[in-house]
Formats: structure tokens, sequence, C-alpha cells
């Protein structure tokens, strides 16, 4: 399995560009998006006149020389006093509103993502499936949109939010006092430097520590498809250790991030805080000299602490960007995945079933020096039943993955009614056959829902009528809920006959033109088989039918076994060495 570690992988530089290319998902809501960024702009607007009316305020209780120069308008406390309580009132209306409405979108927007990646990831072929983990694809779906949610309803607005506050202020101090906005804004480039390069350290960090969260999920995701497994083996603590050694790897990774992030917060408020300390003695020293009012100094210094906080809380808000700049990069990563043509069935014009392999060769992606298949030439006749024998290894299963086409063959050419099969439609090409695996994979819906996976516009009545040719129709109707019963995580409420046959009714439901059976008998006892041939009988009329099997009496209804000659004589010859 691929390891998609950062620390492996070369990167390469993001730019806020790709932040805000996440607003073509909020395209369908630009309106309302709009809306809340209008009401965002009033409503600083709104906060950015408290510390103003808070030092009119103040002047008013204490009118002096230096005050009754700043301005003409000197209204009496009580009507500041309600002019502050009407901003106050209009900015909690428009803060609900464009922090809803926000919200509301990034949600929105959020879920389409997911459900555009999860159409991304399941057009994807077999290949791709190959190379990565269920648990980090997992991760990707849950923890990275996550991150991507929490910027679009939280940061994003919370970074226009402080950008106003900073360049609000900084105009209304400079209006104020020029010699002391000029010792406020002097510290903003050295803090913005570090900030910078702060937030780069945290962003690599930050991914990796999702990439190791990645892999954690995969572990969990491993282990409870395997439970059975890992319980019949006593390996439980062997995997609480594995899950422990992935936690520990992910903690450190996040550790070394908050580390980083606390120092460039600590630096940060050091740095503001540091600077209002001396800008109020300045201001203190000009009050005493009579050069400010005590209403000016008070709003001198609620806007600085207005750009102090701005400024501080830029910290923060860039790790964030920092940390879904890694998330984002992913994500595109799967989105720019090439994916396999539409696979919709549709209208079906179904096929005749003749099938050639013409000296097919193939290996697998992942070990292209071994090749699992070599000039393989067959055909198939329609409705010929085909038998596929041979030891593991042999490359039965092979030969059902390339005609699904899951793979494509590396030379030769796979036939259908004729036609080379890359040129035909994958939606046609696999919504004319059906497969009945070794190892049936049921859905954790109902009996029905997995019966009708088959064809899922088809009635009750079709349903019904498949489930009873398969001869699962009698223990379905013995369950107290019967086909409403739910099957329970990969079907393990029900015994392994069972699942058999609600697999061959799926089947039967889908009516294909070409059958694979791949030891579809394998589970069942003698009794559920003798009842199961019968309908494999009436199943493999006037199909094309590969089966995969080892039972004579499977292999016995066949019109021809193909066997892997070759894979006989090197046994041969390795018993007469030994």
């Amino acid at each position: 399995m691929a390891n998609h570690s950062s620390s492996a992988e070369p990167r390469r530089k993001l730019s806020f560009h790709e932040i805000t290319g996440l607003l073509h998902y909020v395209r369908p809501w630009r309106g309302r998006f709009a809306l809340a960024m209008v009401a965002l702009l009033v409503s600083m607007s709104f906060g950015l006149c408290f510390p103003l009316l808070i030092g009119r305020l103040i002047d008013s209780a204490m009118p002096t020389e230096a005050a009754l120069r700043v301005t003409s308008w000197h209204p009496s406390i009580n009507t500041v006093a309600l002019l502050l309580a009407g901003t106050l009132a209009i900015q909690a209306v428009l803060t609900f509103f464009y922090s809803y409405t926000f919200n509301f979108v990034g949600e929105n927007a959020v879920v389409r993502l997911r459900q555009q990646l999860y159409d991304t990831l399941l057009s994807l072929p077999m290949k791709f499936f190959g190379e990565h983990r269920v648990g980090e694809l997992t991760s990707r779906l849950s923890n990275d949109l996550t991150l991507l949610t929490d910027t679009l309803a939280g940061t994003v607005p919370q970074a226009l939010r402080q950008m106003m506050m900073l360049f609000g202020g900084v105009v209304a101090i400079v209006a104020i006092s020029p010699r002391l906005s000029l010792v406020m804004v002097s510290t903003f480039p050295v803090l913005m430097l570090v900030a910078v390069f702060l937030g780069r350290k945290v962003r690599r960090v930050s991914r990796e520590a999702q990439d190791r969260l990645a892999e954690s999920a995969t572990i969990i995701e491993e282990t409870f498809q395997g439970i059975a497994n890992v319980k019949a083996f006593t390996n439980e603590r062997y995997e609480v250790q594995r899950y422990g050694v992935g936690l520990h790897a992910y903690l450190n990774a996040t550790l070394r991030g908050v580390r980083r992030r606390a120092s460039l917060v600590s630096f940060i408020i050091l740095g503001i805080f540091g600077s209002i300390t001396f800008v109020m003695w300045y201001g203190a020293t000009l009050m005493q000299a009579g050069r400010l009012s005590h209403g000016q100094l008070t709003t001198f210094t609620l806007y600085t602490l207005f750009v102090g906080g701005a400024v501080s809380s830029f910290a923060e808000v860039f790790s964030q960007l920092q940390r879904v700049l890694g998330a984002q990069e992913r994500v595109q990563e799967l989105l720019g995945e090439t994916g396999e043509p539409a696979a919709e069935a549709g209208a079906l014009e179904r096929f005749r079933g003749d099938v050639e392999f013409a000296g097919v060769g193939f290996s697998y992606p992942s070990r292209p020096d071994l090749p699992v298949l070599r000039d393989l030439s067959l055909a198939a006749r329609a409705g010929e039943k085909i038998a596929l024998v041979g030891p593991s290894g042999a490359g039965k299963s092979t030969i059902v993955s390339l005609l699904l086409r899951f793979y494509e063959p590396d030379i030769g050419r796979i036939l259908i009614d004729g036609a080379e099969a890359h040129t035909l439609a994958l939606g046609s090409v696999r919504g004319n056959m059906a497969i009945v695996p070794q190892e049936v994979l049921l859905f954790g819906g109902s009996i029905r829902d997995n019966i009708a996976y088959g064809r899922p516009q088809a009635t009750e009545e079709e349903i019904f009528e498949a489930s009873r040719r398969a001869h699962c129709h009698e223990f379905i109707s013995r369950f107290p809920e019967g086909y409403g019963t739910l099957v329970g995580e990969r079907g393990v409420k029900l015994s392994g006959g069972q699942r058999q046959r609600i697999a061959i009714a799926r089947a039967l439901l889908k009516d294909p033109a070409i059958l694979i059976l791949d030891e579809a008998t394998s589970s069942l006892d003698s009794e559920s088989e003798a009842l199961i041939q019968e309908a494999l009988a009436e199943l493999l009329i006037g199909r094309t039918s590969f089966i995969i099997a080892h039972r004579l009496s499977t292999v016995r209804q066949c019109d021809r076994i193909l066997r892997d000659r070759a894979g006989d004589h090197d046994r041969k010859a390795a018993r007469t060495r030994s």
C-alpha cells in the first residue's frame, strides 16, 4: 500500500489565491454570500464608531479646553448614550445575520465539495484503489473537508473582519494623533514578517499531522474490516499497539505545530501589547501637556486595542489558513485524478455475449515485473459456459477483472460481440455483466436494498421473484422484519450461505448477458448447495458464463474447462526435483 506522507513528497508552493478558489463552491449561494459581506462591512463600520462615541461620552462628562478644540459637536451624555445603544443594537442584529449566513453558505458549499470528491473517488479506476488505503481516503472526506468548512464558515469572515478593524483603526489613530500612530504602526512590519515565517513552519507541520491522522484512521478501518481475523489470532493487543504508534506520530507532529503556533502568538502579543504600553505612556504625557483630551486618549486607546487585537488574531487566522492549505492541496490532488468514463448504465442495449481474449498479456501496475497473464487466447460463444480452473495466482480472477474492465490489458485485445471492449461504453460493458463473488459484500442496509442493488429501479414483485429463484425467499420470510431486515455491517447478521444466496438473487435481478461466478457455492453446506445449483442452472441458461470453481458439481455443467497447464507442469517439475 502506498504511504502518502508529506515528508516523502515534494511540496509545491501554494498561495492565498487557492483559498479564494474555494469561493467557486459558493457560487450557487453568491447572493446570500454578498449580503453577508455587506452586513459584515456595515456591522464593523458601526463597531468602529464605538471608540469614538466612548471618547465623546467622556469628553461630555469632563469638558476640557482640549476637548472643545477637537470638534464643534458637543452632545449631551444622554445623546451619546442613546447613540451607543443604537449602534450596539444594529451591530448585534447584523452580526447574527452575517454569522448565520456565512455558516449556511460555508456548510452548503463544503457539502457540495464533499459530494464532488466522493463522486470523483467513485469514478477512479481500480489501479487508484490499489495504491491508496481506505482509511486515508476516508480521512480526506472527513478531516480535511472539516478544515475547509471551518475556513469558509469561520476563518474567512474572521479575516475580513480583522482586516477592517485593522485598517479602520489605523486611519482613526492617525487622525487623532499622528505622533502616537507612528509609534504604533512602526512595529507592524516586523510582526508581520515573523508571522509569515512562523506560519510557513506551522503549515508544514500541520499537513504532516493531517497525514499521520489519516494513517491512524487507516489502521482503524483495516482492523474493523478484519475484526474476525484480529480476534481469531488474538491480536487485539497488537492492533492497539499499532494504533498507538500511529497516534504517537500524530501527537508528535501536532505538538510541534502547537509549539510553533504558541511561539507565534506569544511573540505577537508581546510586540503588540509592548507597543500599546509605550503608546499609553507617551499619550499620558501628551494629555498632561494639554495636547490630548481625556476622551481623545480613551478613543485612541480603544482604537489601539482594536488594531492590536486584529494584528494578534492574524497569527491564529494565518495559522488556520496555513493548515487549510495543506488540506486543500490534498483534496485538489484527489479531485485532479483522472477518472474512468462515466459508467452509468442507462437504457442498455443487451449484448449477445460473444467474448474473446486474443493474445492478452497483463501485469498489475503495482508489480509490472511480474506477468500474471501471458499470451492468453480464448473465445466464448454466446450462451457458452466456461470453467476456469487452476491454483491460486494462476490468473483466474485477473481474467474476470479484465473482462469487467477494472484494468486494461498490456498487450492483446478483448472483444465483446466482435467489438474491442475499450471502444464500448463502460456503462454498457458492466451493465451487461453480473458477478457472484466468493466473498460476498453486503451493504449495511436491508435485505431488500441489497437485492435491489442489482437493479435499483426494480419493483417489489421483481425482487421477490429473484429471491424465490435464488431460494432465499424462504429464510427471508422467517425474519420478523422480512425483507426490511437490516443485514448489519458487511452482512454480519447473516450466515455465509445466506449472504451467497442474496448475492445470487442480486445477479438474477440484474439479468445480465454475461455472468461471472467466482466460487459461488464455496460458502454453502450440501443442503444449501443443492438448492443453489438448481437456481444456478436456471441462471446460466442463455448467458455467457465464466465460472471459477474447484467443486466438481459446479464444473460438471460447463461446456468447456480451461486449466492452468503451465502451473501443472511447474508443480510436477518441483515434485521431481524434491
